[in-house]
């Protein structure tokens, strides 16, 4: 059985940015059954260090952030995305997955876009980077949205590999960063398929970078019902989190989920405690 840790916070539910406040209505209820396994625990988020956040993000940010309502739960989902991260360097935990109340892949070094706030990810892995074994990162951004922040603050980590389905194409002259076009146009039913199909072609390329720790950005505002659609079901989260659960297993790696954007809680209710069941069973 897979050790797997759950890192939430009550903040999420009331002072996450407006858009997705009602998102976590159910949580951390809905997962009662789960957290009575003996290998799934529970872990309340705990508020991200300025110093750390000064690693990577410049002062300016950190000011603006502070005076912006919406980045109400932003030091609490960074947190608990370094927590947990620090947790699986220091093989207490298999595998993580963080709920969030303000996402991150929008944070740059010096301004944020969408509330994002901070980039909880970077922060993280600079920070493990420092404290334990984990030296190389893979990042699997399934979000519905460019990733603008996380690519100008990676631009000079080789260490990183950044894989992003997205709206956008782009290729660097590295190799590093990676976005592959999934929009659609229309919501028809082989919407799962062919993105999974774009997934499933660009995963051999992580096991050949050989990171330490895999990452999934997980975002179901690409639900065929949230406002920034790419057509996806619940059904492709779970082959996803399949896909990448068995390239973690096979190279021996720990898996991180990280919650990005989505607003709808009918969506979140459906899709996260199976994601998190596969991840202690697969």
């Amino acid at each position: 059985m897979k050790q797997v840790g759950v890192f939430f916070h009550p903040v999420f539910k009331t002072r996450s940015y407006i858009t997705f406040r009602d998102r976590l209505r159910d949580f951390p209820e809905a997962l009662e059954d789960l957290l009575q396994r003996e290998n799934i625990h529970y872990f309340e988020c705990p508020r991200v260090s300025r110093d750390l956040l000064l690693k990577v993000h410049a002062p300016e940010l950190l000011v603006t952030a502070d005076e912006e309502d919406l980045c109400g739960a932003a030091y609490e989902s960074a947190g608990g995305v370094v927590a947990a991260m620090e947790a699986l360097g220091k093989k207490e935990l298999d595998r993580a997955f963080c709920f969030t109340g303000n996402e991150g892949h929008h944070a740059g070094i010096q301004e944020f876009w969408d509330e994002s706030c901070f980039n909880d990810v970077v922060v993280a892995l600079t920070h493990v980077q420092e404290i334990s074994s984990l030296k190389r990162f893979a990042i699997v951004d399934t979000d519905a949205h460019h990733a603008g922040g996380t690519l100008q603050v990676l631009a000079d980590r080789p260490e990183v590999l950044h894989l992003c389905l997205c709206r956008s194409g782009y290729h660097s002259i590295s190799g590093q960063f990676i976005e592959v076009n999934v929009f659609r146009p229309d919501k028809d039913l082989e919407a799962d398929a062919q993105y999974l199909e774009k997934l499933r072609a660009h995963l051999p390329l992580i096991a050949a970078f050989r990171p330490d720790l895999l990452i999934w950005y997980f975002g179901f505002d690409t639900h065929r019902d949230e406002p920034a659609s790419l057509g996806l079901t619940e059904a492709a989260y779970f082959e996803i989190c399949g896909m990448l659960a068995a390239l973690a297993g096979e190279a021996g790696i720990p898996l991180q989920v990280v919650l990005g954007g989505g607003s709808l809680h009918y969506v979140a209710t459906a899709a996260i405690p199976e994601i998190i069941r596969r991840l202690a069973e697969v």
